[in-house]
């Protein structure tokens, strides 16, 4: 079409007119909307203008949709009428097409957003009833006419003579499915025999009830076999024409592949999915690190009351770094189930790769040996740490899935590299200069030439929907492009894929290591308030502060707390406290503290929290924010460093 669609919507509500507006002007530049809110106003516009469409609510102060039929029907019974509802209705379905309604559509963001397919389905509808006796008669090149002008929004056309039991599919119906116009029989049985074996059911049950009158309506979603032998989802509507002693004769309808719109919503809900998952792991994370505390903290305590060297000494070792691999779990698994902002500052490439390794060694099967190359020489990016790591992930899971059952290689090489003037030309986006070169190989597989150019594209994946989602690459390409990297990469089929990857080396260096457990650790004499709900961490930890020289109250209920240190406020020169807790909150702890004594530093200690993060700590003026397990030493050197930085 080459001029727009004029279409008068009546809707007194301000509002779903907004609603509409906005779906029309989003999925579509070929429509001028004139809109009235009132009958008064509809009256009016309806006699001056000359419309190619009416858009109704359905129900309207001080009419209804019906009126609004009525009164297009005498001034030109041509312009088709959709009516646009809140319910979904059947009674106001009927009422509506048997009144005369082209068509009509629920108010709801799901189903306004098919308005312009409707609005066009309903103009032309409208022509090939103005046609239908030349059509009768060449209908063949009435056809070709129409797909030509639907070809652009992917429109497929299909005509169902039900009295000589023939079917007609347009060109672009048959390449929906991937097959040239004289390939694919145009048939019933071929229609039926292509549906998914869980949608055939339900489609042929809702197509029967059409066509024996107990439905108003043809407008159905089903799956359709492609020619590759994957399925894309179809919406299909049509309508029944009868000839002169209204007798139903053929069915005249269209095919859209909603294909991508419905990844989308997959997409929505395994989103959706994840943000419950990250609810979920903020609880178990909570119980697992009140665990993990007491088995690394009274681990740590034991250490220190066996002589060293012993064998007693060396299961102690080994108990603790296993504590410390199951905290470093817990860590990457709130990374991966919460949405986090990045914080990019300088970190340590080696370091970020090997956290990311033991958590894939605990994921992919023992069968495939991981081999690990990094160079000894400390490399330093600016980067956010999570969504490196969340590289190495995607990267490695790739590779995983392309070698076989049977097991395989995959490799991860990081060593420092120089581009200059002419490297980095093979390189685009990048300047000269240096630069740490992570490559991942693998011996799978191997990519297909003619994928590899569409590989980092969203939603593309040649895996089924059980292993991949076809945004793992579209991923890991925006977040090096958003370190200023550059990632390509090499394959050959059945003999495996290389990812190369550039980050820029920093200038700067990363935090400085903390404290080892055999270090001499910071002490002091000062009173500290300790407190947490669980008996077992305020018995440990009381152990571990006296022992560098603390005097400490330990208490597990926060309201008690609280009523100690309002008893002797000058006490305590700091408080230590929990998050997660009966009655009182950490955060709610440190205000009370606060409000008492503001001058009091308060340290506040988490295993996961949506209700405090860093910033939100520093709101609250928290003057340290510490993930549990604490390590003994971070503890050790934090309480210093507050202590020391206070006049108290």
């Amino acid at each position: 079409m080459t001029d727009k669609i004029k279409i008068l919507y009546v809707d007194d509500n301000a509002l779903d007119r907004e609603l509409v507006r906005d779906a029309l002007e989003k999925e579509h530049s070929g429509f001028m909307l004139t809109e009235a809110a009132t009958r008064d106003q509809f009256e009016e516009i309806i006699k001056t203008g000359q419309f190619d469409l009416v858009l109704s609510d359905f129900n309207i102060l001080g009419f209804e949709g019906l009126d609004v039929i009525k009164a297009v029907q005498k001034i030109d019974p041509q312009i088709p009428v959709v009516i646009v509802t809140g319910t979904g209705s059947e009674e106001i379905a009927v009422k509506s097409m048997q009144q005369g309604a082209s068509d009509y559509v629920i108010k709801r963001p799901s189903h306004i957003q098919r308005l312009p397919q409707t609005i066009i389905s309903a103009i032309e509808k409208k022509k090939m009833k103005d046609d239908r006796k030349i059509a009768e008669h060449s209908r063949d090149e009435a056809l070709q006419r129409l797909e030509l002008a639907l070809r652009s929004s992917n429109v497929g056309l299909w005509d169902w003579d039900l009295k000589s039991e023939t079917l007609f599919f347009s060109k672009e119906w048959k390449n929906q499915l991937g097959y040239a116009d004289e390939e694919l029989e145009a048939t019933y049985d071929a229609w039926k025999s292509r549906l998914h074996p869980d949608d055939r059911a339900s489609t042929i049950k809702s197509l029967r009830r059409y066509l024996d009158g107990e439905s108003p309506k043809y407008d159905l979603e089903f799956r359709l076999r492609h020619r590759d032998k994957s399925y894309r989802w179809i919406h299909a509507r049509g309508e029944m024409i009868r000839d002169e002693k209204n007798v139903p004769s053929r069915i005249l309808g269209c095919h859209v592949d909603i294909t991508k719109n419905k990844i989308l919503e997959q997409k929505l809900l395994q989103y959706q999915k994840t943000e419950a998952i990250g609810t979920l792991a903020g609880g178990i994370a909570h119980d697992f690190n009140n665990i993990l505390s007491s088995i690394i903290g009274f681990t740590e305590l034991a250490m220190d009351d066996v002589e060293k060297e012993t064998p007693v000494f060396h299961h102690l070792v080994e108990t603790l770094a296993s504590g410390m691999r199951a905290r470093d779990l817990i860590r990457q698994i709130l990374i991966f189930s919460k949405q986090t902002k990045p914080e990019f500052k300088p970190i340590q490439i080696n370091s970020v790769i090997t956290e990311a390794l033991n958590m894939l060694k605990a994921t992919i099967p023992a069968s495939i040996d991981i081999r690990c190359s990094t160079s000894e020489q400390r490399l330093i990016v600016n980067g956010d740490a999570t969504q490196i790591h969340q590289v190495i992930v995607n990267l490695f899971t790739n590779a995983w899935h392309a070698i076989s059952a049977n097991g395989g290689i995959i490799s991860i090489d990081v060593n420092p590299t120089t581009l200059d003037e002419h490297a980095i030309t093979h390189y685009p986006g990048l300047e000269p200069g240096q630069y740490v070169k992570i490559t991942v190989s693998d011996n799978g597989n191997g990519i297909a030439s003619e994928h590899l150019d569409f590989i980092f594209d969203p939603y593309f994946s040649t895996k089924t929907p059980e292993r991949g989602t076809g945004l793992g690459l579209a991923v890991v390409a925006g977040i090096i492009k958003s370190h200023q990297g550059h990632i390509s990469v090499y394959s050959e089929v059945k003999k495996g894929t290389t990812f190369c990857v550039h980050l820029p080396q920093s200038e700067k260096q990363s935090a400085k290591d903390l404290p080892k457990n055999s270090d001499k650790l910071p002490s002091g004499t000062e009173s500290v308030l300790f407190i947490d709900d669980e008996p077992s961490i305020t018995k440990m930890q009381k152990q571990q502060l006296e022992r560098l020289g603390y005097t400490v109250t330990a208490l597990n209920d926060s309201e008690a707390a609280i009523a100690a240190f309002r008893a002797e406020p000058d006490r305590y020169a700091l408080v230590i406290t929990d998050m997660t807790m009966p009655k009182m909150t950490g955060d709610r702890v440190a205000a009370a503290v606060k409000e008492i004594r503001p001058q009091t530093p308060v340290i506040l200690c988490t295993g996961f929290s949506e209700r405090v993060n860093i910033h939100k700590a520093a709101k609250l003026k928290i003057d340290a924010f510490l993930m549990k397990p604490v390590d003994k030493a971070v503890m050790a050197k934090t309480i210093r460093q507050i202590l020391d930085g206070n006049d108290n």
